[in-house]
């Protein structure tokens, strides 16, 4: 069972509200999950972002995955390095 952190969404129509859940990759956007590990409102000027910092750690020290859109909000979070991104190349000097 490959794990992976992702977003899930919530709210109604035009009025996005996600949840960052952990879940089974295999498993539906908005299906079953594992565990919620924060929330994420773009809706909100700035967008709020609500984390369980510990948890998200713990999720990822075990080798859950985050999706592309989760690594930018860890990123601004600073749990996820830039030099740890699944799939970054190197620049290379000209």
């Amino acid at each position: 069972m490959a794990v992976c952190i992702r977003l899930t969404r919530m709210g109604r129509k035009k009025k996005p509200f996600y949840r960052l859940v952990v879940a089974d990759s295999e498993a539906q956007r908005d299906g079953r999950f594992l565990e919620v590990v924060g929330t994420y409102d773009p809706m909100q000027k700035p967008a709020a972002v609500i984390l369980k910092h510990d948890r998200v750690a713990d999720w990822l020290s075990r080798g859950a995955k985050p999706s592309d859109t989760v690594r930018s909000l860890l990123k601004g979070a600073a749990l996820v390095s830039t030099s740890a991104s699944v799939g970054a190349v190197p620049a290379t000097p000209e």
